[in-house]
């Protein structure tokens, strides 16, 4: 079965294309399984499973949700972000939808600061600043909060960088802001909580939020899942656009021995469009599907 488990939409989150562009092009190139996983956002899952209803597509409910995640290496406490993919959860799950109405509007104002400390380097450069009114005109475009490679596609329309890899590099990633200290313990509890499964992310995505920023070593991150971890999850993300082969071996090795669900995706935000472009294997998506039974969200 094709299948893709981690795609990003610009209706409710930082990808390029809307839902429906989304599924059309599954539709037409054979992708029988999506689920469109938006960051910290649940508010176009209806419209998804309805449409991929539609048009015969297998639809799995998901959501990438950050986390802060907090450990002792060394004797010295270590803070860094994380992804968890949620799957197969029921969308009008009251305190899923209430976390994530907090999150979103955690994001609102950190994306406000961001923009502070933005300006004020532009200043510092003599360049002028950009004034808050773009940040709500985008926001008003998506009817959703925003993020920062919303900011950096802005930054590229109005002309301070080439492109988003500039953006980050050169500006955002020095004027960051730390996001909503949610724990991987209560998110996973969320996601459970409203019937889903929980999937560790990207673990050893060099260039992205993983596992990699504290453990070089592939096998200290597998010992620091077991030991720290296991209990909170119930799958991991082998198969990704960033997991090298040597990712997929051992990630895909360690999540049998003990256990759990092994997804993948593409991550697709449209830029370039890669939507189906990771192979995962038959078994590993029956087995997926075997766990959520014939969930389809309602």
């Amino acid at each position: 079965m094709n299948a893709d488990l981690h795609i990003h939409s610009k209706d409710c989150s930082d990808g390029k294309w809307s839902v429906k562009e989304i599924l059309n092009y599954s539709l037409s190139n054979s992708i029988e399984l999506i689920s469109i996983t938006d960051h910290d956002s649940i508010s176009c899952q209806d419209m998804a499973a309805s449409y991929a209803e539609e048009l015969g597509i297998k639809y799995i409910t998901g959501v990438e949700i950050s986390i802060r995640y907090t450990l002792i290496l060394n004797n010295m406490k270590l803070e860094g972000p994380l992804d968890i993919l949620g799957y197969g959860f029921q969308i009008s799950n009251a305190r899923l939808r209430e976390s994530l109405f907090l999150l979103a509007h955690h994001r609102r104002q950190r994306i406000r600061r961001i923009l502070e400390k933005l300006n004020d380097r532009l200043k510092k450069e003599g360049q002028v600043p950009i004034k808050e009114k773009e940040i709500e005109q985008m926001e008003a475009n998506l009817g959703s909060s925003i993020g920062r490679p919303h900011l950096a596609d802005l930054m590229v329309k109005m002309g301070y960088v080439k492109d988003r890899t500039e953006a980050f590099t050169k500006y955002l990633e020095e004027v960051n802001v730390a996001k909503y200290p949610l724990s991987l313990e209560k998110a996973s509890g969320l996601i459970r909580s409203a019937g889903g499964k929980v999937v560790l992310a990207h673990p050893n995505d060099p260039n992205g939020t993983s596992l990699k920023k504290f453990f070089e070593d592939i096998r200290e991150q597998l010992s620091h899942i077991e030991t720290h971890m296991l209990p909170f999850l119930d799958g991991i993300e082998c198969w990704h656009s960033r997991h090298d082969k040597r990712s997929v071996e051992f990630y895909s090795h360690f999540a049998k021995e003990h256990g759990l669900l092994r997804t993948g995706g593409s991550d697709c935000h449209q830029n370039p469009v890669r939507i189906g472009a990771i192979k995962i294997p038959t078994e590993a998506v029956e087995e997926f599907l075997r766990s959520l039974g014939d969930f389809n969200g309602d």
